[in-house]
């Protein structure tokens, strides 16, 4: 079995687990009638964020590796942190974006990794999830731009 597959496939489950946790955070302290969109959007995507979680640790497990716990794991998404202002919106857009841009990054990663590994059902799942991930920043690209307008 590819180390590399297994360092990407632990990588993205830790990334999950950030987002979910950030997601979250920020769905609870936005405040404001315009931010009730961005909360509701944020909720729904936290199931799907878990599920991803689960899937790659399933498929870690399937590979006799496992997933980290949070003590193996280094937080980066600085840019989803929740804003100072409770209000800041667009803040939490961009920090959206950003996450699932890096998202995207490290799935196409672990697509040409498993690619490589000759491992079709890892490069199945990261393909699926990938597509999710340019769901949710085309989502929010959207969002960007309404708020950019106002």
């Amino acid at each position: 079995m590819s180390e590399k597959v297994i360092d990407l496939l632990r990588e993205a489950y830790g990334d999950e687990m950030e987002t979910v946790m950030n997601y979250q955070t920020n769905a609870i302290v936005l405040d404001g009638v315009r931010a009730e969109e961005i909360k509701e959007s944020l909720q729904t995507d936290i199931q799907e964020e878990l599920t991803h979680a689960e899937q790659l640790g399933n498929r870690l497990k399937q590979l006799d590796a496992r997933p980290p716990g949070s003590a193996e794991f280094t937080a980066s998404q600085d840019s989803l942190q929740p804003p100072e202002d409770s209000t800041d919106v667009l803040s939490v857009i961009e920090g959206v974006i950003d996450a699932e841009e890096g998202a995207i990054a490290l799935y196409r990663d672990l697509i040409k990794a498993a690619e490589a590994a000759d491992d079709p059902v890892t490069e199945d799942l990261a393909v699926t999830i990938l597509s999710d991930e340019e769901a949710h920043r085309s989502e929010f690209n959207g969002y960007r731009k309404e708020y950019r307008r106002d």
